[in-house]
């Protein structure tokens, strides 16, 4: 598998899906109220940055940037398609997430992540990144079916 990270073009049907595939996997996790992914309109806001994951020419994930100062980013809409899910594409999606914050100049990366046995891969993957429980940070309130996570960089 040779996957590529490059910027995303949200203009295309297929990246349009997979969008609504990661939308339709939160809603299944998480009670409406308590998802906070990011739809199509949100990742076309001028604070967020966002990446597509390509092996060969099939779009097999994605991953976003989010601006929330001059020193502190928030990771959006991490998704990989189901069936690469174990490859190690989550942690090479996170590790150019990582590296792009470093290169602004962040000093944090936080995100949101939901707090059910569905999210565990991702909340094991993020804390052996490095990231810590953390309170709601932004926008964010205190919620049951979230965990939120800082890393400081």
């Amino acid at each position: 598998m040779s996957v590529q990270i490059l910027s995303a073009n949200l203009d295309t049907p297929e990246f349009g899906a997979l969008i609504d595939k990661h939308a339709e996997l939160m809603l299944s996790l998480s009670p409406p109220g308590s998802c906070h992914f990011l739809a199509m309109e949100g990742l076309r806001d001028p604070a967020v940055t966002v990446w597509e994951m390509r092996d060969g020419d099939e779009l097999v994930g994605c991953g976003g940037l989010k601006e929330l100062s001059s020193t502190h980013g928030e990771i959006k809409s991490m998704h990989t398609l189901a069936t690469k899910r174990g490859a190690g594409l989550g942690r090479k999606m996170l590790d150019h997430v990582l590296g792009e914050a470093s290169a602004r100049g962040y000093d944090r990366l936080s995100l949101e992540t939901g707090s059910m046995d569905g999210f565990l891969p991702s909340r094991t993957l993020y804390k052996s990144c490095g990231f810590e429980i953390c309170p709601p940070f932004g926008d964010y309130v205190e919620d049951p079916y979230s965990v939120f996570m800082t890393k400081l960089l």
